[in-house]
């Protein structure tokens, strides 16, 4: 790729300084703000720093939130290079939860690392079901996969609510929730697996799901780019025509895409549930299936991006959560703001800067040119 294309910009300027751009000027807006209701821009936003990566504590927490949303912006970026914009992470989420708690709830007594492959299992069929729905209401129905998906994240709260209320309840309580996974189920927690290794760390859920999120970058990687079947969900996603035309059936093609993007969501479960709160719960996905559609458009949609954008967002869940205590006149709805505006920027207005970049790069050739030859 030429530095002096009028069109195209360096790999590194699109995927590293592009970005970076963009989440500077968020954070200037974001003090800004910070300055117009009187407190300390400065103070605030290195609050938000040391809060996110400033101890031990707020790190883990920074990763188990980056853990989530892993999952979930996997999930939107495998639809997406089906041609697919899914927004309905957050539902099969949930419902892949569920799938991760019934299996736990099945298994008392076994080991966790026995109990893993099908929890995983569990969550991701359960997720893949639920999403494979709209899938096949938009491949052979014609219903639009916005809307479907949508709606049904609605569909899987109220089912939630019915059977955590109804069935999945533990007799004799009142908080909808399920009975307590046992022990031996738990998955082990990052500070342990660290001290056993002679390594101190501060206690935080951050737990082995880590290293299932960055087991699923890899795997969503090569299916991608590196699979016949990839393949085939790239050339529906870019020319569904021109795939039909290969002979790729881009009906089962979109099917299939959603069913593995639900699949991803689900795994959101083996977080919270087998990592974390060690029970079923309502509401347990706490918006992290939406967040995850921000966090795929700013890491455009690839894993090597994903990640730092997850950690991203991670450290402002954790990092606003640290404001909110330094600084009690700042409410938790300007956190939200602030996540907002670098959503704003590094999504919506991502490619604000470019037009300048490639005016800068464009320049590069022609300053070489002038130079006398043996300069």
């Amino acid at each position: 790729m030429s530095a002096g294309s009028s069109d195209n910009l360096p790999w590194w300027a699109t995927g590293l300084l592009l970005p970076l751009v963009n989440v500077t000027l968020a954070l200037l807006v974001s003090a800004l703000v910070i300055f117009a209701i009187g407190e300390d821009p400065v103070g605030a936003l290195g609050s938000m720093l040391r809060g996110a990566v400033g101890t031990g504590e707020g790190l883990g927490y920074t990763l188990y939130y980056a853990t989530s949303l892993i999952f979930t912006a996997l999930a939107v970026a495998i639809a997406f290079h089906g041609g697919l914009f899914n927004i309905g992470g957050e539902g099969q989420a949930y419902i892949g939860g569920l799938g991760v708690g019934l299996v736990l709830l099945a298994l008392p007594g076994w080991p966790w690392w026995a109990s893993l492959p099908l929890s995983v299992l569990g969550g991701a069929a359960f997720g893949a079901l639920w999403a494979a729905i709209p899938g096949w209401l938009q491949a052979y129905r014609g219903s639009h996969i916005v809307i479907t998906t949508i709606m049904f994240n609605f569909i899987a709260s109220s089912l939630m609510v019915y059977l955590m209320v109804n069935i999945l309840i533990k007799p004799g309580q009142m908080s909808p929730e399920s009975e307590t996974f046992s022990a031996s189920l738990f998955l082990p927690m990052m500070a342990d697996m660290m001290a056993g290794i002679g390594v101190e760390m501060s206690s935080s859920p951050l737990n082995f799901s880590l290293f299932l999120a960055l087991l699923a970058c890899v795997g969503v990687w090569a299916f991608i780019w590196h699979t016949r079947w990839g393949f085939a969900l790239r050339a529906t996603g870019a020319n569904e025509n021109a795939a039909l035309y290969a002979g790729i059936d881009p009906r089962r093609v979109i099917v299939v895409t959603m069913a593995l993007s639900g699949a991803l969501a689900g795994l959101l479960g083996v977080n919270e549930l087998h990592g974390v709160q060690h029970r079923l719960m309502l509401n347990f996905p706490a918006g992290l299936g939406f967040t995850g559609i921000a966090v795929a458009l700013m890491g455009r949609n690839h894993p090597a991006g994903i990640v730092p954008a997850a950690l991203l967002f991670g450290a402002l869940y954790q990092g606003g959560t640290e404001l909110v205590f330094d600084y009690p006149t700042i409410s938790r709805e300007l956190v939200v703001v602030i996540q907002g505006v670098v959503i704003l920027f590094a999504g919506a207005l991502e490619h604000m800067f470019r037009p300048a970049l490639v005016r800068l790069f464009s320049r590069r050739p022609a300053v070489a040119a002038s130079k006398p030859a043996g300069a």
